[in-house]
């Protein structure tokens, strides 16, 4: 029984370890831009895909992951990113994929359509993607156009990761009623991630969240 322990004891120190490796040692950097069907191509890598409303926080995501302020571009406008953004994550080796943003009404109808056949072309025809990260403002209750990408996602029996972002603005109450609310829609063990881009509240949990979607 002891030496069993022990070597229990030893699994879990490899573990801890290698996660702290990983942690000082993982780069984020930008290798591909999308703006057209015709760019798409296929990549042996894991994936994740990252979407949500315009402004919701994608962009400061990225960057807080990267340990960078500027390497996925920031505006006080919604609708900055109009491709998709391929962010390779090292040393792990899978994809990060930035998706333009959905709902902002600015934009013409035309472009707002080009960009949902880009995106649903990603989607659909992605052999390796491995999990849509929806990106959620933890202080709306949900929204219309939340629910119908949450539920288009879950329709084509992708894996969904919820995240909660601007986590440190509302107040820990309100913050945990749209916890809930999201949790009993969507009908998951696990609840959704708070996290904040500014505190880094959640950071640590989304990488091991993403490392456990990137190796299925």
């Amino acid at each position: 029984m002891l030496r069993k322990r022990r070597t229990l004891t030893s699994h879990v120190h490899q573990k801890k370890n290698r996660k702290r490796y990983l942690h000082m040692n993982r780069t984020i950097e930008l290798v591909k831009t999308i703006y057209e069907i015709k760019q798409l191509e296929d990549f042996e890598e894991a994936q994740i895909a990252l979407a949500g409303r315009s402004n919701v926080g994608k962009s400061s995501l990225v960057n807080r992951l990267a340990g960078r302020k500027k390497l996925a571009k920031i505006s006080s406008k919604p609708g900055k990113t109009r491709s998709l953004n391929y962010y390779r994550v090292n040393p792990d080796g899978y994809f990060i994929v930035d998706l333009p943003g959905y709902g902002y009404a600015k934009c013409s109808k035309t472009e707002r359509a080009k960009w949902a056949k880009l995106i649903e072309a990603y989607i659909h025809e992605n052999q390796q993607l491995k999990a849509v990260a929806v990106l959620l403002d933890s202080r709306l209750n949900p929204q219309k156009i939340d629910l119908e990408l949450t539920s288009y996602i879950r329709s084509l029996g992708i894996p969904l990761i919820p995240i909660l972002t601007k986590s440190d603005k509302p107040k820990q109450r309100e913050r945990a009623k749209v916890q809930n609310q999201w949790q009993d829609i969507l009908q998951q063990d696990r609840a959704p991630l708070c996290f904040s881009s500014k505190t880094g509240m959640g950071e640590a949990k989304l990488w091991d969240i993403f490392a456990e979607h990137a190796s299925l």
